[in-house]
């Protein structure tokens, strides 16, 4: 679920935190990808008739199509995924869980009833519904990166704070998903849409921290309970309090404990045994991966074991899979080149919303691996 509402009150609040970009601008870059979130946005989004796609043993491999093409556009752009996975859930998360398995349940009976009404575009909305990403789908995406030689990394707990603790330790440059709680959990920059479908043709929408704290005019702790007031995953809400009325109340009281001292609880009660101390801890100082033994490598594609897994087990055609291969062995030729800052250090920050657009001449001496 992420932050109810937290992009739309970024860009409202700090536009300027948020820049539109194009893939190839992160030729060069080491992206830390929440995993779960792209295997959900595959099982939904790769599809043929309306359904799951599945090989001729009834097999689903939606996820594993939408993995590996997905992957190979990325590296063909120069950019160095590394796929986060989900740990155990937070205690926290367990109310959460709970809700879904009742939303998933509705969304069944309503499914049965399209079904036997015959209503095509209901059967195709519910069905969208009751997806949920298994420890099958999760083991056969790590088998398939490791066969492209993609790393990834399992996480102790949440995989956006695993993500955030990476781009923070310098590892890598962004957090990549769709939730917005990564910036809850700090991390400098997050990517939107890196790895949605081409054919949908989204930008890419980079938010900075730092920039978006400085410019809405709080810090982190007061950030962090400005996104539980909006709605988390690990607790509940003020009732009545909507994203403006919220924003308002942090900066003037700075806190969720100063706010409940001064507003109405009848007007605005408060859930029972509301966990918000705990929710925010769990932000502050979540459980993550090391970050001093992570060593990330990207090597060449094991060719014949992808044809053996994906061909003879998965029954996806060889001439595509070998074709993907080539594509894979050639971005790594092109991507020894590294980025331009990277051999220098940048300083400055944000300051300017106007999008300043490059001769393509300058752009062909700045970036060589963009000119032709």
């Amino acid at each position: 679920m992420g932050i109810h509402g937290l992009a739309k009150l970024i860009a409202d609040q700090a536009p300027g935190a948020i820049k539109e970009q194009d893939i190839k601008s992160y030729f060069g870059r080491k992206i830390a990808i929440d995993a779960s979130m792209c295997i959900y946005q595959f099982l939904i989004a790769v599809r043929q008739d309306g359904n799951l796609l599945q090989n001729e043993d009834g097999e689903t491999t939606s996820h594993l199509m939408g993995m590996f093409y997905r992957t190979i556009r990325m590296l063909e752009h120069g950019i160095k995924p590394v796929y986060v996975f989900d740990g155990k859930p937070p205690q926290l998360k367990s109310g959460e869980l709970e809700k879904r398995g009742e939303r998933r349940a509705e969304a069944e009976k309503l499914l049965a009833k399209a079904q036997e009404a015959g209503e095509q575009e209901n059967i195709d909305k519910f069905s969208k519904r009751l997806v949920k990403v298994t420890k099958q789908h999760n083991d056969e995406c790590k088998k398939l990166l490791k066969l492209m030689g993609v790393p990834y990394i399992e996480a102790p707990c949440e995989a956006e704070a695993s993500c955030a603790a990476l781009v923070k330790a310098g590892k890598v440059f962004a957090t990549a998903t769709e939730d917005m709680d990564g910036l809850t959990f700090g991390t400098n920059v997050l990517l939107r849409h890196l790895t949605a479908s081409e054919a949908k043709k989204l930008p890419i929408q980079e938010f900075h921290f730092s920039r978006m704290l400085q410019d809405i005019g709080l810090n982190n702790e007061q950030f962090i309970d400005l996104c539980i007031l909006l709605g988390c995953d690990y607790c509940g809400t003020i009732k009545g309090i909507g994203p403006k009325r919220a924003i308002d109340l942090i900066k003037q009281h700075g806190s969720i404990e100063e706010i409940l001292d001064n507003i109405d609880p009848n007007k605005h009660p408060a859930p029972e045994e509301w966990l918000f101390k705990e929710a925010r801890g769990l932000f502050l100082t979540p459980e993550v991966v090391d970050c001093s033994t992570v060593d990330l490598k990207w090597s060449e594609p094991a060719e014949e074991d992808l044809i053996q897994f994906m061909c003879t087990e998965k029954q996806f055609s060889e001439d595509r899979i070998r074709n993907g291969c080539k594509k894979m062995t050639k971005s790594r030729q092109g991507s020894t080149q590294g980025r331009l800052d990277s051999f220098f250090s940048v300083t400055g920050s944000l300051s300017s919303k106007r999008k300043v657009t490059k001769s393509p001449k300058l752009a062909a001496r700045e970036r060589p691996e963009l000119a032709g």
